[in-house]
């Protein structure tokens, strides 16, 4: 029985790495089809005239896109998303835009939209003081930084009180409807242990998307280059 155990023991010691691996590999490509849905949902809500206006996206610092986010877990009072936000490059936000840092949006109380079908949502962030708070830890939206539902349409005749002093602006997309939404109460932060598997070791999500020397991953391609296409100039 003894020889028996220690066969097992070591059986189970030389398996457990195979699992280990396997289990790595499919968290990686969970990570690289969220980049890429991230990719999709964007580039499907930016071309649509009336959606987002552009004179909004021209001015927004970074972009964060949480892909089928699903309403039926608001049912129990929580939500949980994940997604990734891009940011134009260098200290003062004016570059081009960098790699993407992986996100997660957690919280909030959302009771007009329990159901069974997945919404996505896209976040602009208009300003650094915004930006740098997200790139530092989680943010309280509403609390640690003012969010306002994002106004639709080709011109931002909207864009006045709450939309222009707001830090973020939020939309949303269910059943091919798009609205600005409040995701006031919610949270969001950088996925640190999402960025160490889709870069390959531990870096800061402010160095992933400010410093310019973190590569895109081939995932997030389609993201960084619709926003390098619609919006390649920030204007203040």
């Amino acid at each position: 029985m003894r020889k028996l155990l220690t066969c097992l023991s070591s059986m189970l010691l030389a398996v457990l790495p195979l699992f280990a691996e396997l289990a790595n590999a499919s968290d990686q490509t969970k990570d690289d089809d969220r980049l890429r849905n991230c990719g999709t949902v964007l580039k499907e809500i930016l071309d649509v005239p009336d959606d987002i206006p552009q004179d909004l996206l021209d001015k927004a610092d970074c972009v964060v896109v949480f892909p089928s986010v699903l309403k039926a877990a608001f049912i129990v009072g929580g939500s949980y998303g994940r997604g990734a936000m891009s940011c134009r490059k260098g200290e003062d936000f004016r570059g081009p835009w960098g790699a993407p840092t992986m996100m997660a949006l957690e919280g909030g109380s959302f009771g007009f939209q329990i159901g069974g079908e997945a919404t996505d949502f896209v976040l602009l962030v208009m300003n650094e003081r915004g930006a740098r708070g997200i790139l530092a830890s989680k943010v309280k939206l509403g609390g640690d930084a003012s969010v306002a539902a994002g106004p639709v349409g080709r011109d931002t005749s909207a864009d006045t009180d709450a939309t222009l002093r707001a830090e973020i602006l939020s939309y949303s997309r269910a059943r091919g409807l798009f609205a600005g939404v409040s995701l006031e109460g919610s949270t969001i932060r950088p996925d640190n242990g999402d960025n160490r598997r889709v870069y390959g070791k531990k870096i800061p999500a402010r160095d992933i998307v400010l410093s310019g020397r973190v590569a895109v991953p081939p995932a997030a391609k389609q993201l960084v280059s619709t926003l390098d296409a619609r919006t390649p100039k920030h204007r203040p």
